[in-house]
Parts: structure tokens; C-alpha cells; sequence
């Protein structure tokens, strides 16, 4: 079945109403008055992003210098390749929400979009960071050409360069829920194997700096997580034709396809490294997975996994503790 193109939205539409008729195709002047837009509780999403602002140079990553060489190999070799993989998922982010925020007729979804789009940019300027602090520029740009050329990441990443792209060639109704779907996964679930690792290295008082970096970036990625499914949750409501039995099997069935493929990746990048316990590790994936799908108002898909088996992770999500870690 033929689906129309959603159309870009103006950018000032006097003749229509500064309250939104609908997120995409819909009608909007284009002037934002955040005391009347069609989902108000948004605001309050956009104030809890826009109060999250951090830069990379912030972080001090001294320690991180002096300790890069004392890591063991199998250590430094998943550092580097989860650097790479996270650049590789946070590049797309800012022009994905760019372009999301481009077809957007609800000028405040534009403005959350934006200020993502934003944080992304400031994730990946954060790798280069870290990396040039600890390594050479021909060791980053290797890390950084993980994404072209290693086949473990490739294959992990194809689906959510597939989708991207069709929504970005096709710019659908249809392609833009499953844009938000990729997304949801990524901002809620493809992260954090990687996340854990840093972390892990933390809690043994190894690279303090760069788990401080990433603990920034976290709390980001689940404020944009959440944004994101609300705005799926929402998207798929305006368009109730699309709330099908076959596009929600369809979703489930990515989810399925991405756990097993983040499972596989982290079995490659983290099945040496000390203090990481591999079946923990998958489940943590079920349950990030469970937990988004929850999120995005549908059911859990691992009922053996809905709660977090890696607990002393969610010390390290809190920044605050992080920097009282860094300062002892």
C-alpha cells in the first residue's frame, strides 16, 4: 500500500493556529507559546533537558592519562572499541533529530528536538575528547573508522542505518514510527553494554574521568529515551491506522533482532574483561529492552528480566557521585 510523503514544515504559517492540529501533517503557525501547545507536560521534558547542559572540557581527564597505559590490554582494547561504537550511534543522533524536527508540525516537538540534536553533537565531541587525551591521533582514528570497517559493528549497526536512511529517502508516517522505534533503542538500549564498561572500570578506580564523561552522556541518552517514546506513544495515536496487529509485531520483532544483536557485540568487545560477568550482561540487555518497550506503552518481551540484574550500575548513572568519587 502506497503511503503519502509527509511534507517539511513551514516555517511560519500565519493563517494557522500557533496550537499544533498534529505532530506530523499537521497545521501550525510556527510560533511556540510553551502555555498552550497540544501535549503540556512536554515542557516540563524540555526544562529537565535544557538543565542537563554540560560540556566535554569540563570533565578532568588527568588521572585518565596517567592510568590509559597501566590498563590491561584486553581493558584498552574494549575502551577504544566502545568509543568507537558509541560515535557511531551518537553522529546520526543530531542529524536524525534534526530531521525528525523538520517534518514536525508541533513547533515544541521542534524545540525538544533540537536541543537533543544539540546534546548529541556535544556526545560525540566528547569522545574525540577523551580519546585525544589518552591516545594518539592515529589510535583515534582508528577507533573512530570502527563503524566502516569492523564487521562485528557493522553488522550490529545495519538495521538502524537502514531504517534511518529510508526515512530520510521515504519521509513517511510509517518510516518515521520506525525511525522512532531505532531510536528508542538506541537512546535505551544500545548504549549501555558500553556504558557498563566504563563504569565497571570506575568502581575500581580506573578511568574515574571518562566513567564521569559517560555518566553525563547517560543521563542525557534516558531523558532522550523518554522524550522518544512518549513522542512514538503519541505519533502512533494521531495515526491509529498505523496501530496495527502487523506494525506492533513488527516492533517487537526488532527489539528481538537488536538484543540478540547487542548481545553478540558485547560478547565480542567484553568477554575478557575483568569484572564484567557476561550473563549479567545479557540480561541487563533484556532488561533495557523490557524496560523501553514498557516505555513505548507496549508489552514486556523477556518476562524473566524485568528487573536490573547489574544493580551497582545505577550509582554511576548519578553524576553527583561520580564527581564524589573523583574528588577522593
Amino acid at each position: 500500500m502506497s503511503q503519502s510523503l509527509l511534507e517539511k514544515a513551514k516555517t511560519l504559517e500565519p493563517r494557522y493556529p500557533n496550537k499544533s492540529t498534529k505532530l506530523f501533517g499537521g497545521k501550525s503557525s510556527g510560533i511556540l507559546n510553551w502555555n498552550d501547545i497540544a501535549y503540556p507536560h512536554w515542557y516540563k521534558m524540555y526544562k529537565k533537558l535544557v538543565g542537563n547542559y554540560w560540556q566535554a572540557d569540563e570533565v578532568n581527564m588527568s588521572s585518565d592519562v596517567r592510568q590509559f597505559p597501566t590498563l590491561t590490554r584486553d581493558e584498552q582494547d574494549a575502551y577504544l572499541k566502545i568509543i568507537g561504537l558509541l560515535s557511531t550511534l551518537d553522529a546520526p543522533q543530531t542529524r536524525t533529530a534534526l530531521l525528525i524536527s523538520l517534518y514536525a508540525t508541533d513547533p515544541s516537538v521542534q524545540s525538544i528536538m533540537a536541543v537533543i540534536a544539540q546534546q548529541e553533537a556535544v556526545h560525540n565531541e566528547s569522545y574525540s575528547y577523551v580519546l585525544s587525551s589518552v591516545v594518539s591521533l592515529a589510535e583515534q582514528n582508528e577507533s573512530f573508522d570502527l563503524g566502516r570497517k569492523d564487521p562485528v559493528l557493522l553488522k550490529r549497526n545495519d538495521a538502524i542505518m537502514k531504517h534511518y536512511n529510508a526515512f530520510s529517502k521515504e519521509p513517511t508516517i510509517e518510516n518515521l514510527l520506525k525511525t522512532m522505534v531505532y531510536t528508542a533503542l538506541l537512546e535505551g538500549m544500545f548504549f549501555y553494554s558500553g556504558f557498563a564498561f566504563f563504569y565497571n572500570l570506575a568502581r575500581h578506580n580506573k578511568m574515574v574521568g571518562t566513567s564521569t564523561m559517560v555518566s553525563y552522556i547517560n543521563r542525557d541518552e534516558l531523558e532522550h529515551g523518554r522524550f522518544i517514546s512518549e513522542l512514538f506513544r503519541a505519533t502512533l495515536a494521531e495515526n491509529p491506522e498505523h496501530n496495527n496487529e502487523e506494525f506492533i509485531e513488527w516492533v517487537y520483532s526488532a527489539f528481538k533482532q537488536s538484543v540478540d544483536l547487542e548481545i553478540e557485540w558485547s560478547t565480542y568487545v567484553l568477554q575478557n574483561v575483568s569484572g564484567i560477568d557476561m550473563e549479567e550482561m545479557k540480561g541487563y540487555v533484556k532488561y533495557r529492552a523490557n524496560k523501553m518497550l514498557r516505555m513505548m506503552g507496549l508489552s514486556e518481551i523477556y518476562p524473566d528480566h524485568v528487573d536490573n540484574p547489574m544493580k551497582w550500575i545505577r550509582a554511576y548513572v548519578d553524576v553527583r557521585y561520580v564527581y564524589q568519587v573523583s574528588a577522593a
